[in-house]
């Protein structure tokens, strides 16, 4: 990223410069890229009085072969506003995840009814410190980790959506180590020659929020989040040192609230990337037909792309009560100092590294187990009650798709469509997707055994659980286990 400067990113006859171009006050130079102007006026709309505000600029375009996709990050002054108890604040706006240019340079121009690029764009709002004269420039850096991991995914962000970061977004002591997206309290979606834009806001949350939001669904949180000034306000703008959770601030209201709204409403995450492996009990390991491959000389059989289709298309249609694309946490491994979820890879968050099929996928044949084991590290098998509570028991799925391999688990409740594990056979596996039927009954038993999950200080790993007449075993190992490539 280059060095902040006013107007940085914007061609040197871009607004406000009154640079020769013979344009009226206000107007756009013919040069200005549409796209960019679009935004830039939505902007202008809020900021009249800074039309040339500080940028943070990408030293070698994304379209030219740099790392960084956004083109710019603007960041402006905002006053807040006292009548509604917000405080003064900096205001960060990105440009590049929707089509700037039109060209194909690095968006595909589909038409102007649709979205413009990835359809959004990032924003954050940072409480302003007393005496702090200049914005901070590490949120456009964060911005840009965000940007990557929709490029190389191209995993869309929706409101409600969480982040797991896993980390102090300003590499600091801050307790604000994960994030949320909404819509911007201010910025209007704009329509541009290449489709529409809206405005997405990152804001910046404690862990024990990022895990009511699981447990829960992002939109309940943020409401929460706007009621509480100190944790954000009606904006909901991001204090790097606040030092208290919602919970904190006000223990009983808030953790009722929550409880009510999992009892009621269930979880809207319906998966997670994830450190997992299952094994099928029901032959021995040494089979040359491992519940994890079928060789077929010396080459083993991943997921085809029409396997990862039927995962996806399952997901979102036959399974997917809440019709909504979920993302995955961002975690585990870090690239240029900030976390994502996978090494870089333009395909979609379910499509396995090496999708191209290497045996036909009419080869495939989805078998019925009699016994499974299922293995999780400790983060994903924290995930397990969140699983059943707040998804199984409202006749809804949740699958773990492996970061390290081919491999995907999906629980699912009885009377869910399009599942092919099914009361009489509930454990079934499509090549590397195990799918787990539960009824009811058994999860609410599952539950009340799984109940030290929710006590991760305590736990001491390997732990293990099993259910003997249902020949399922539950283990849940260290990440070691999972980063052994012999696994």
């Amino acid at each position: 990223m280059e060095g902040v400067r006013p107007g940085g990113g914007l061609p040197a006859s871009g607004p406000g410069s009154g640079s020769g171009s013979g344009s009226a006050p206000g107007s756009f130079p013919s040069l200005f890229p549409p796209g960019l102007h679009g935004i830039y006026g939505e902007c202008r709309r809020l900021y009249p009085d800074q039309p040339n505000p500080l940028q943070v600029t990408a030293i070698l375009k994304y379209w030219l072969g740099g790392p960084d996709p956004l083109d710019y990050v603007s960041m402006y002054r905002n006053l807040g506003n006292p009548a509604l108890n917000v405080p003064e604040h900096w205001h960060y706006v990105s440009f590049g995840l929707s089509d700037l240019y039109g060209d194909n340079r690095v968006h595909e121009f589909t038409g102007t009814d649709g979205p413009s690029g990835f359809g959004f764009e990032l924003t954050f709002r940072l409480k302003r410190e007393t005496g702090e004269s200049a914005p901070p420039t590490w949120p456009a850096e964060l911005m840009q980790g965000l940007a990557r991991y929709v490029f190389q995914s191209e995993n869309t962000f929706c409101s409600g959506d969480h982040v797991s970061w896993h980390s102090p977004l300003d590499n600091s002591e801050s307790r604000i180590q994960h994030m949320l997206l909404t819509e911007d309290p201010q910025m209007q979606p704009v329509q541009t020659p290449f489709g529409v834009v809206t405005f997405l806001q990152i804001v910046g949350v404690c862990t024990e929020e990022l895990h009511a939001a699981q447990q829960w669904n992002g939109q309940g949180i943020l409401e929460l989040l706007r009621t509480v000034p100190l944790a954000g306000g009606p904006w909901l703008i991001t204090d790097m040192r606040r030092g208290e959770t919602i919970f904190e601030i006000d223990p009983h209201l808030q953790q009722e609230r929550v409880d009510k709204g999992i009892e009621t409403d269930g979880s809207n995450l319906s998966g997670v990337s994830a450190k997992c492996a299952w094994d099928d009990l029901s032959r021995p390991p040494e089979d040359d037909e491992d519940s994890r491959s079928i060789c077929i000389g010396t080459q083993p059989r991943r997921l085809s792309g029409k396997d990862t289709e039927q995962i996806r298309e399952t997901l979102r249609r036959g399974l997917e009560i809440n019709s909504k694309p979920v993302l995955p946490p961002i975690n585990a491994q870090r690239q240029n100092g900030l976390n994502l979820d996978r090494a870089p890879s333009r395909k979609d968050s379910l499509e396995s590294e090496s999708s191209a099929a290497i045996i036909p996928h009419e080869l495939i044949r989805t078998r019925q187990l009699e016994s499974v084991h299922l293995k999780f590290n400790q983060e994903s098998g924290a995930l397990i009650p969140l699983c059943l509570r707040g998804r199984l028991l409202h006749g809804r799925h949740f699958t773990y798709k492996s970061i390290t391999g081919d491999t995907a688990i999906t629980f699912v409740s009885t009377g869910v469509e399009g599942a092919f594990a099914t009361e009489e056979h509930p454990y079934a596996a499509h090549g590397p997707w195990l799918q787990i039927l539960l009824t009811e009954e058994f999860v609410e038993r599952m539950l009340e055994d799984l109940e030290d999950l929710n006590s991760p200080e305590e736990f001491k790993l390997p732990k293990e659980y099993s259910w003997p007449e249902k020949k399922l075993k539950v283990s849940i190992l260290p990440d070691a286990v999972f980063d052994n490539p012999l696994h």
